[in-house]
């Protein structure tokens, strides 16, 4: 099993709605990089674990834990005209996004905030805490989960 960390908006897909859902599968989409589209398609697998974190808003941090319930499979909103992810260039017989399904684990007490995990000098090597780091989905190694962990 591996580890990984999805960045994503609050007001698109926070923690709270998976929290909303807790027995039900989100669907995770609308990645348009190259680099972690291929992460996901060929790496994040069927009960991986993610640190939920929220970009783009007042706290920015590690919000909580989902699961991978499904492995990578087109994305839909690729091939929707009325969606921000729509991808002109894409098509059913070839697909250029792609997508996975998590579903809630837990949300943590308290949202460990970007600003703990980069005085943390365990963390340094950690994509997210680095200038420049712009990725939304990025592995996150043993040893670095449960040093996010232990921060919360």
């Amino acid at each position: 099993m591996a580890h990984w960390l999805f960045k994503t908006e609050p007001t698109e897909c926070s923690i709270d709605d998976f929290a909303k859902a807790p027995n039900s599968a989100i669907v995770w989409e609308g990645v348009r990089n190259y680099q972690a589209r291929n992460m996901l398609r060929d790496e994040v697998k069927k009960d991986d674990l993610v640190l939920i974190y929220h970009s783009s808003c007042k706290l920015i941090g590690v919000a909580g834990i989902a699961r991978v319930v499904r492995e990578s499979y087109p994305d839909p909103s690729q091939f929707d005209p009325l969606s921000a992810y729509y991808d002109e260039k894409s098509s059913v017989q070839k697909p250029r996004w792609v997508a996975v399904d998590l579903i809630f684990t837990r949300k943590l007490p308290a949202i460990i905030s970007l600003d703990k995990m980069k005085s943390s000098a365990k963390l340094r090597s950690l994509p997210v805490v680095q200038k420049g780091s712009r990725l939304s989905v990025m592995p996150v190694n043993d040893t670095q989960w449960q040093d996010i962990l232990h921060l919360g």
